[in-house]
């Protein structure tokens, strides 16, 4: 049970980096750093919302609009580490 624990702890640190990496490419697309026609980057850009969006667009609904700052990318991570630092840790030592 450990061992899947761990690996849920893994995913997890992947999701993190996904998220910046979305983060990251929808600031470049927004200031035309980046050519989305370019056929890559299109098919990056469309990996990252695929697997990033059905997380994030529940939090964006419930939050409020801040002016077109979009903050569920760090409610996302804080819950992440909220499960890495609380959860994973009391679920671990119950199977200790």
């Amino acid at each position: 049970m450990l061992e899947l624990l761990r690996f849920i702890n893994f995913l997890l640190d992947i999701y993190i980096f996904i998220l910046f990496a979305a983060a990251i490419l929808s600031w470049l697309i927004v200031f035309n750093v980046v050519n989305t026609r370019n056929p890559a980057v299109a098919m990056i850009a469309d990996f990252l919302y695929r697997v990033t969006e059905p997380v994030l667009r529940p939090i964006r609904n419930r939050l409020p609009n801040f002016g077109g700052i979009d903050v569920s990318f760090i409610v996302v991570i804080l819950i992440i580490y909220f499960i890495q630092w609380v959860i994973i840790p009391n679920l671990a030592k119950v199977f200790i």
